[in-house]
């Protein structure tokens, strides 16, 4: 039984969606953020990317970058950009990419469906990476950007979608990228309590994006549980969550970029490959994107190769062991090239599928003499993994459109 509570956002004023609502804070380094805020004081990367605002010289974990985020969002609410609604409502936000949409339902996910295991991980998170957003969350006393959450399926909440989505938006706009978002509000109590029941019925959600906010929201609404034992409705026993049914998501190729082939030359690392991960086919008309599942496409010498695993690799019974990206890990990466912790080695970088194979090329000429395109891990292969309670290798999947934050806020 799942609980999504719905809430009373803290929004921005419908002319000022557009310029309020802005990229998750880390998809971007502070040098990009300040270009991107460059005559926009609406942006809401001056909130979650509070450093853009004071001196270069100053910590980007410094107390002096907590404090301007929470005076940034003050002063938003102050100056009347954001208004908190009076009544408590679900959400729905559709993005559309390339023609392409996905909906889901913007509400309150609960820390103890957290805790007990029915929002389901996939990734590791880093306790750096944690402390920043519990700083955030707790100074700002608000959570200001959503986690990325699926459901398998729901007819009762696909079609409560269909009917909400075909009523007039609160904000619709073209973002600078081209992807057009449109958020609408529930129409009372009676949908409210459809969505509450619809959600009770099912038995998991799954973390798609988003894992170190999720952590970090989840501590700071254990902590303040400490503060004020038997307060269990009050808001920061939630968090604030965008639910999409898995069916409307798309993962895109999160690529490999080698630095050096570990004292093999090119010949020796092709026939490495053949020797123990797969069949090699040189390419004619490259880049080469894999077609499916249990291929990837290699980039050495100026060159683009195909590559299939040979089948006995990908017959694993647990999901994980299963995944592209494990395999390559297992078979390649550690014995071939030496990479044993992806996550630590510098020899290895990773690239975005929105990117390009292009990119992968362009990699090749400047820093890096090999690239590997993987073909994208699906949402089923997520959802069976998080099933068994495994991990994913780092930098597994890569979800398009991302959620823009600063158009609904939850105020703990």
């Amino acid at each position: 039984m799942i609980t999504l509570k719905p809430f009373k956002a803290l929004r921005p004023v419908a002319d000022k969606a557009a310029l309020c609502a802005a990229l998750p804070y880390d998809v971007m380094s502070s040098d990009e953020a300040r270009e991107m805020v460059k005559g926009n004081p609406y942006s809401f990367l001056h909130v979650d990317k509070a450093e853009i605002d004071l001196d270069k010289s100053v910590d980007l974990y410094d107390d002096k970058v907590y404090e301007k985020a929470a005076e940034n969002l003050k002063n938003a609410e102050k100056n009347g950009v954001y208004v908190e609604d009076k009544v408590v409502g679900y959400y729905f936000y559709r993005q559309v990419m390339d023609g392409r949409a996905q909906t889901g339902i913007v509400g309150c996910a609960s820390i103890d469906d957290y805790l007990e295991g029915r929002i389901k991980k996939h990734e590791l998170t880093r306790a750096d990476k944690e402390v920043d957003r519990i700083r955030h969350v707790s100074t700002c006393s608000a959570q200001t950007g959503p986690i990325f959450l699926a459901y398998k399926e729901s007819e009762a909440l696909d079609g409560i979608i269909a009917e909400q989505t075909a009523k007039e938006p609160i904000y619709d706009f073209v973002a600078e990228d081209g992807v057009r978002h449109t958020v609408w509000k529930t129409d009372g109590e009676k949908t409210d309590e459809k969505i509450r029941s619809a959600f009770k019925k099912l038995e998991a959600l799954y973390i798609a994006d988003g894992h170190h906010r999720a952590a970090s929201a989840v501590k700071v609404g254990v902590q303040k549980r400490a503060e004020n034992p038997g307060d269990r409705e009050a808001e920061f026993n939630f968090f604030l969550s965008v639910v999409f049914p898995a069916s409307a998501l798309k993962i895109m190729d999160y690529n490999r970029l080698i630095k050096n082939l570990n004292g093999l030359s090119a010949e020796e690392f092709l026939s490495k490959i053949e020797q123990s991960v797969g069949k090699v086919q040189a390419v004619q008309n490259g880049p080469y994107r894999p077609q499916k599942k249990g291929e990837f496409g290699l980039y050495l010498q100026n060159k683009w190769y195909q590559v299939s695993f040979y089948p006995q690799l990908t017959s694993a019974q647990a999901a994980v062991e299963r995944l592209d990206c494990a395999v390559l890990q297992r078979y390649l990466l550690a014995p071939v090239l030496g990479i044993e912790d992806p996550r630590s080695d510098k020899r290895i970088d990773f690239a975005g599928g929105i990117r390009g194979l292009t990119y992968l090329e362009q990699r090749c000429e400047k820093d890096c003499v090999a690239a590997i395109a993987m073909y994208p891990t699906s949402m089923n292969e997520l959802m069976s993994v998080a099933d068994e309670n495994a991990l994913m290798p780092p930098k597994s999947t890569w979800f398009e459109p991302k959620l823009r934050s600063g158009l609904l806020i939850h105020k703990i």
